[in-house]
């Protein structure tokens, strides 16, 4: 399905499979009744779930266990004016099983930082799985946008 504004729906497998291709998103939570937004390294489980690992002491952790958040991760060419965009909305919960976590440990993502041996991981349920790409590259309604 093609919208007006050059973005092209894409559906919950392309946006999923998409999600494998980058290393890194933004959690959306609330903080205070404010949005917060926070970059994660992650990791796509076989069940679709986004899983991202942190301290068990890390304002993620605190702030989302239990919560509603929404996960966003894009691509962008600069020069090519594409791109795409993907939301997963859901319950955000940190993994309590510990053979899940011993799992996760061997095939979650990896830690970006040294950290304490308190790790956990946020598995964040797909319930709403949005994206969107950018059609039409470097032009636009026959414009050549690069000048």
């Amino acid at each position: 399905m093609y919208a007006n504004d050059g973005f092209r729906e894409l559906d919950r497998q392309e946006s999923l499979r998409l999600l494998t291709t980058v290393p890194v998103g933004r959690v959306v939570h609330t903080r205070r009744a404010l949005p917060a937004v926070l970059p994660v390294n992650f990791s796509l489980d076989t069940d679709g779930c986004v899983v991202v690992r942190t301290s068990a002491a890390s304002e993620l952790a605190r702030a989302v266990d239990g919560a509603v958040v929404a996960f966003e991760a894009d691509q962008v060419d600069m020069r090519a004016y594409s791109g795409w965009s993907v939301v997963v909305t859901g319950r955000a919960t940190v993994v309590s099983d510990p053979a899940e976590h011993d799992r996760l440990t061997r095939e979650g993502p990896a830690s970006w930082v040294p950290s304490p041996a308190d790790e956990v991981f946020l598995r964040i349920e797909p319930e709403l799985v949005t994206g969107r790409r950018l059609v039409g590259g470097r032009t636009l309604y026959g414009l050549d946008l690069a000048g």
